[in-house]
């Protein structure tokens, strides 16, 4: 089984809301000083559940990654935990696509890699949280998808899939090739050994470009930004008074009635 797990390099989630900032005239979100990338958490969900279909089949692992400059060292955590082949789709045209833009690049990624499948992604990145790139692959791929995977297991050429819901989950069977976007149900990934991380440095970094993919991402764009701001959050206190608690409660009462009905 060839496992393609689709990854992306994020701003760290977990840092301070305080430390982002946001470049109005330019429409960017700048990255908080001192607060290195890393991998989409879910991403990470994808490489583990990857993983552990590796435990239990005769699996190969590919990961796959697109943007302007990838960090390698960040990137390459995927490999120290037991993916064997790094593809990079590299290219300045590649930053601040949209998911439709961004599921064409990758899956014309998917396509000069060849054979593959099954093909993991994380349900939605910690930057946009649109959710929407995996199933575009999919559908650029004309293959079956399902979102939102807590646990998945491969039976001959088919995929069991345990799809979590708002009340508990739901049981999908599908014929391979195809496409899931993980959960965190999946489980964290696990941790890198020392002879991973040394093995990681040795194993296969293929880096295409959009010329090598035969795309001009920059005619790939469907949706367009008009503004891009941080919401001024204003507050107001004010002390409601009364000669007793009773009549100061009952003032309170009176205004918001006034102001809210």
């Amino acid at each position: 089984m060839i496992i393609i797990v689709c990854v992306k390099v994020v701003l760290d989630p977990e840092a301070p809301a305080s430390l982002f900032k946001v470049d109005s005239e330019a429409k960017k979100v700048l990255p908080p000083k001192g607060t290195p990338p890393v991998l989409n958490p879910f991403d990470e969900n994808a490489i583990e559940c990857a993983l552990k279909l590796k435990d239990s089949e005769n699996a190969s692992i590919i990961i796959l990654s697109m943007g302007k400059s990838i960090p390698k060292p960040v990137i390459k955590k995927a490999l120290a935990t037991g993916a064997e082949r790094l593809f990079l789709l590299e290219d300045e045209s590649f930053e601040e696509l949209d998911s439709y833009a961004s599921a064409a690049v990758i899956a014309a990624g998917i396509k000069k890699i060849g054979d593959f499948d099954l093909i993991l992604c994380g349900r939605e990145a910690a930057d946009s949280d649109a959710g929407q790139v995996g199933l575009g692959i999919a559908e650029k791929l004309g293959i079956p998808s399902i979102s939102i995977a807590g646990k998945i297991k491969a039976i001959d050429r088919k995929l069991i899939v345990e799809r979590v819901v708002s009340d508990g989950y739901e049981t999908i069977e599908v014929t391979l090739p195809a496409l899931a976007t993980i959960s965190s149900e999946a489980g964290n990934l696990r941790s890198a050994t020392v002879a991973g991380m040394m093995a990681a440095q040795k194993k296969p970094v293929t880096i295409w470009k959009a010329a090598d993919l035969g795309l001009n991402a920059q005619q790939l764009n469907r949706a367009k930004l008009f503004n891009l701001f941080q919401p001024v959050r204003e507050t107001k206190c004010e002390i409601v008074a009364g000669a007793t608690l009773e009549g100061a409660g009952a003032n309170l009462a009176k205004k918001l009635k006034n102001n809210f009905l």
